[in-house]
């Protein structure tokens, strides 16, 4: 797919359909807005969708897994780069957190490589999951040194996210939650909130995983170098010199499933990032976003304020990644729909017609 096919404009959310949704809800035997914020996503998918009855039956979990040589040169995970390959493993046997989480919600989980190192072959995807190869590389650059990849192969990565939600649309998924899988990947998560914000790395820099003030410290130079060395500020030139191969995969497959309809529930901080990104190519992405979680990483409230995909559903205190906040919203989407469909009126129980 060009790449020029991911810039050409969305479509527009179906507000006549957001008005009418909202006008329902307001009627159902309840007193109005008393279920709170299960009413206004309701009306977010049925703007996103275009359809009077919102649906998300049909779900499914993408994770996109990368490795980052920030990580293997500069220290900025309390885990060695190894791991990456190691849980993409784990995923594909069906072990993983967000493989019993996806799981639990009755959705179908899809893997996606576009740049694990060390990963030989595809591990077969077993108990509901689906391992899909999309390698650009074995890892990205070491953003603080240069440019974390190249032009061409972030156009790479772009594609192999678009392709997640062209196979999404192909299969009548109606909700894709979006994860990521990538040791040390909040480094290049908060270098790209930082530039996008022009914010400092010491205002945004968190413990990602487990890190401890001293390495949180170390972490934001190596971020601050990396935003030193480059003055780049355009979305698609920031994606390339701070990138990582799973974070630009997530914003072609954002922005390809607006393009099919297709609401996309958004995990914590890197996935928020990802949309931050998204968002600034094309803006018209904002309704089609619903913020699963919080994250207690310091960038994720100014991303939240960003891309407008309303309240979190959730804060669990949760920083896991791998899309199990993002797993774990998908009930309350269902009952988001569930609500406009099976409910009675007021005016059905006060008229006796129940």
């Amino acid at each position: 797919m060009p790449i020029a096919a991911l810039r050409a404009p969305l479509p527009d959310p179906a507000t006549d359909i957001a008005d009418a949704v909202r006008a329902r809800i307001d009627g159902l035997a309840k007193p109005p807005g008393s279920l709170a914020a299960l009413e206004t996503l309701a009306v977010r998918l049925a703007a996103a969708q275009g359809r009077s009855t919102p649906v998300a039956d049909r779900a499914r979990v993408v994770v996109f897994a990368g490795d980052h040589g920030v990580a293997r040169e500069e220290s900025v995970s309390p885990y060695p780069p190894e791991v990456t390959a190691s849980m993409v493993r784990t995923f594909a046997a069906g072990r993983a957190a967000v493989a019993v989480l996806a799981r639990q919600a009755g959705a179908e989980l899809e893997v996606v490589d576009v740049g694990v190192a060390g990963l030989t072959g595809l591990p077969p995807g077993t108990d509901g999951v689906r391992v899909v190869g999309a390698r650009v590389a074995e890892g990205t650059a070491n953003l603080a040194a240069g440019p974390a990849m190249t032009p061409a192969q972030r156009d790479e990565a772009l594609q192999a996210g678009a392709a997640a939600a062209d196979r999404a649309a192909a299969d009548g998924v109606q909700v894709l939650a979006l994860g990521e899988m990538g040791i040390g990947n909040t480094t290049p998560a908060t270098a790209i909130t930082c530039r996008l914000l022009g914010r400092p790395a010491e205002e945004l820099t968190g413990p990602g995983t487990g890190l401890d003030g001293a390495g949180v410290s170390h972490k934001a130079r190596v971020i601050q170098r990396a935003l030193d060395r480059t003055d780049v500020t355009g979305p698609l030139d920031v994606l390339a010199e701070l990138g990582g191969f799973e974070l630009v995969a997530l914003v072609g497959c954002m922005l390809q499933a607006a393009h099919h309809r297709i609401p996309v529930v958004l995990d914590g901080f890197i996935v928020g990032a990802s949309a931050l990104a998204a968002v600034r190519l094309d803006p018209r992405l904002r309704p089609y976003l619903v913020a699963a979680t919080r994250s207690a990483e310091p960038g994720h409230a100014a991303i939240l304020a960003a891309v407008d995909a309303g309240e979190p559903l959730l804060d669990l205190g949760l920083r896991l990644g791998e899309a199990s906040g993002a797993a774990l919203a998908l009930p309350l989407l269902r009952s988001a729909c569930a609500i406009v469909e099976g409910m009675a009126t007021l005016d059905d129980v006060l008229s006796g017609r129940i």
